[in-house]
């Protein structure tokens, strides 16, 4: 019994890593990228300033093969911290108290 409950685990695995996430159009943009970032010759865009951060380099690979039309999964959407709200009533109040005085 034991063995087929192994067996039935190696199917759900399988499945999820059945489908490529990224295209060889995509791996090869950030293999170039990459590549430039480790010489010092990868820039940002706008600042132009030297990409040092793996992280980066990597996002600025996909954003490329994203306009190029490669097969990359959309950039994850940004969700709103909840703590932003707490510091604007944090602020008010401080500001109540230094007008009353």
């Amino acid at each position: 019994m034991a063995t087929a409950k192994k067996s039935s685990a190696k199917k759900t695995t399988a499945k999820k890593s059945s489908t490529a996430k990224y295209g060889p159009a995509a791996a090869k943009s950030v293999e170039r990228e990459m590549k430039a970032m480790k010489q010092g010759k990868l820039e940002s865009g706008r600042t132009g300033k030297k990409v040092t951060n793996p992280k980066q380099a990597i996002a600025i690979a996909l954003s490329e093969a994203r306009r190029a039309g490669a097969k990359v999964p959309p950039p994850p959407k940004k969700v709103a911290k909840k703590t932003s709200a707490k510091k604007t009533s944090a602020k008010k109040s401080s500001a109540k108290k230094t007008s009353s005085n």
